[in-house]
C-alpha cells in the first residue's frame, strides 16, 4: 500500500484542457506574466481582479488615519500645548 504522499501512478491525469485555458498575464511582483487560468467571462484571474470583490475597498479604506495620527487627535494635542504655554505665561505674571 503506498503511503500517503506517494502519488498512485497507475492514474494519468488530463492537465491539457487545463494547459490550453487562457492566461491571466498581469504582471507578478517580479515583473514577469502571471500563469493562472482566467476567471470565466473576464480577462484576470481571481487574484488579480477576476473575482467578486477583489481589489481595493472603495474610499481608499487602507489609507485610513487611527489613533495619534488622526485630525483630532494632532488638533487636540496642539490645543492642549497652547493651554499649557498660556498657563505657564499667567503663572509668571502672577509671581
Amino acid at each position: 500500500m503506498p503511503g500517503r504522499h506517494q502519488r498512485n501512478t497507475q492514474h494519468e491525469r488530463n492537465t491539457a484542457p487545463m494547459r490550453a485555458s487562457p492566461r491571466c498575464g498581469a504582471k507578478t511582483r517580479t515583473g514577469k506574466p502571471c500563469q493562472s487560468p482566467i476567471v470565466r467571462g473576464r480577462k484576470r484571474c481571481r487574484m488579480h481582479g477576476g473575482a467578486k470583490g477583489s481589489g481595493a475597498p472603495p474610499g481608499n479604506q487602507n489609507a485610513l488615519k487611527h489613533g495619534l495620527f488622526t485630525r483630532q487627535a494632532k488638533d487636540q494635542r496642539k490645543m492642549l500645548s497652547r493651554l499649557l504655554r498660556e498657563s505657564e505665561k499667567a503663572f509668571e505674571e502672577i509671581e
